[in-house]
């Protein structure tokens, strides 16, 4: 019980960070898309650099995980396709949708009832995603 109120309180702190720094703006994501404006590059540059160096120092294992165990990521499948079709997938469903789907359940939870919807799509694409992923090209 008490990992669990761990990781809830740092979802919490993560939410507020996220709203704060307006990265759930539609008006800051429309800005990216149009380059207009550096503040989301910034955000999202800024968490490509930091997960680059925690990779390093998992894999270099300065860093270890919860109960000091160490971190294993296992490589990825070489391949373009797959990517390539998903990112427009995900493209478009942020493009329609405004917002990446990661902080769906901020917006939910900040009181914008709207992204119910939104929230709803992503995860029946992930449930469609578990039922056909064996009999997708990976």
């Amino acid at each position: 019980m008490i990992k669990f109120i761990k990781y809830a309180l740092i979802g919490f702190l993560f939410s507020i960070v996220m709203y704060k720094s307006e990265a759930l703006s539609w008006f800051r994501i429309y800005e990216m898309f149009k380059f207009q404006s550096f503040h989301m590059y910034g955000i999202i540059g800024t968490a490509v650099l930091l997960g680059i160096v925690l990779m390093y120092l998992f894999k270099k294992e300065i860093l270890k995980g919860y109960q000091n165990k160490k971190v294993v990521v296992a490589d990825k499948n070489k391949g373009f396709i797959n990517y390539f079709v998903g990112g427009i997938i995900f493209g478009l469903g942020w493009g329609m949708g405004g917002i990446c789907p990661g902080p769906l359940y901020i917006l939910v939870g900040s009181g914008y009832s709207v992204f119910i919807v939104f929230l709803l799509a992503a995860l029946l694409g992930t449930l469609t995603y578990g039922i056909f992923k064996d009999k997708l090209p990976h």
